[in-house]
């Protein structure tokens, strides 16, 4: 969808924004832009809809060259999102949105309904901040504003330069998870420039990490945190790297160990000769179907003996995870509740316990299978255990 060929841009004083760049961003793809301030990055966006004209080279969105586009063609049909978010200031949410399709020529009621559905998508309700001026909006409020005006036209490609940068990091988080859910729908191919390492690796399906005009490395963010390609990437992710992968590992069956289990309406001194039995603490708490109910301690069973079902013993499950959540989430419920474990559902179906042995190892996998270019379960490592 958009293709740059050794595109550079030299301004008149001999400086050099960017040199000799040669990338590619796939239709639906978003690809993150990151690097420190003065690196070309918002240069490299900013040449995309002819805002910065290059030197030499190529730039193409759809196959077609954007330097033979009249640029105020090729603006309208590109979104283009910004931190401080431009949005004008006498004119309503609602009509701020629907800016780019009147700029079209599309008729007022249309444009308005557009704007609506946008808003709605969103999450800001028009009937409750369409007629709102800017100035009445919250600083994460306005930035949807802004995502919503983007893609009221419905463009293809949508540039995004620090788009979440001013707001509190707490809003700026739940903006990040809305507009991924956002793009889960509408699939738009995405620049999203960003100086914040942890927002590229969240936000990009792949990162383009810059130093001086230059990117060093282009790939996924397991790539990048488990591979760097030079040493200015590798002191660029920091040492923590592996830490940061955490973010973009997922959790899958072949990294959870199964518990033992117990069924509700069994007798609690059955459960608990089958623990003895097993040696275990603990047994999660299922029903026929397979679902998590909770877990029961061995211990509560024991002195339970005859007494009861393991229904009335079982306790509520505080520390559990979906299937497929990063391995970050996994190990901030261990942490936040103090537990050894927690319980990965599939739905409602339990699917197994991650432990922090079981979480290293996945992490280890992640990063063996990234650089030999193989799936998880074909990388083979020594253990703690095996030594």
């Amino acid at each position: 969808m958009i293709r740059f060929e050794e595109v550079c841009k030299v301004y008149p004083d001999g400086t050099t924004a960017v040199d000799g760049l040669s990338f590619e961003v796939a239709e639906g793809e978003l690809v993150t832009l990151v690097g420190p301030s003065g690196c070309g990055k918002t240069t490299t966006m900013m040449m995309v809809n002819r805002l910065i004209e290059p030197t030499s080279g190529r730039i193409l969105v759809g196959g077609e060259d954007v330097s033979r586009v009249d640029p105020v063609r090729l603006r309208r049909r590109i979104g283009y999102v910004i931190q401080q978010v431009g949005l004008f200031p006498h004119r309503t949410v609602l009509d701020n949105t629907a800016t780019v399709p009147s700029l079209l020529g599309w008729k007022r009621r249309r444009a308005r309904a557009r704007a609506a559905e946008l808003l709605d998508l969103v999450g800001l309700d028009p009937k409750t901040y369409g007629d709102r001026y800017p100035e009445q909006l919250s600083g994460g409020q306005r930035q949807r504003v802004g995502v919503a005006r983007a893609l009221a036209a419905d463009p293809p490609v949508l540039l995004m330069d620090e788009p979440f940068g001013a707001v509190d990091p707490v809003v700026r988080e739940r903006l990040q998870n809305e507009f991924l859910n956002l793009q889960a729908t509408v699939r738009k191919t995405v620049l999203l420039v960003t100086h914040d390492l942890e927002e590229a690796v969240r936000m990009g399906d792949r990162i383009a990490v810059y130093g001086h005009g230059r990117i060093e490395q282009f790939g996924t963010p397991g790539a990048v945190l488990g591979a760097p390609a030079t040493d200015y990437v590798a002191r660029f992710v920091g040492a923590d790297r592996g830490l940061k992968r955490l973010s973009v590992t997922e959790i899958d069956e072949d990294s959870l160990e199964q518990p033992p289990v117990a069924r509700p309406d069994e007798p609690a001194g059955v459960a608990a000769a089958r623990l003895r039995a097993a040696d275990a603490r603990w047994a999660v708490v299922l029903n026929a179907a397979g679902d998590l109910h909770g877990w029961v301690s061995a211990e509560s069973l024991a002195l339970a003996g005859d007494r009861g079902t393991v229904g009335d013993l079982t306790c509520r499950m505080e520390a559990w995870v979906p299937l497929g959540a990063p391995l970050k989430r996994a190990f901030g419920e261990m942490l936040q509740h103090d537990a050894g474990w927690v319980a990965v559902v599939d739905g409602e179906r339990f699917a197994g316990v991650l432990t922090p042995a079981k979480l290293h190892e996945a992490l280890r996998r992640s990063v063996g299978a990234e650089a030999l270019g193989v799936g998880r379960d074909q990388v083979e490592f020594e253990s703690v255990a095996d030594v």
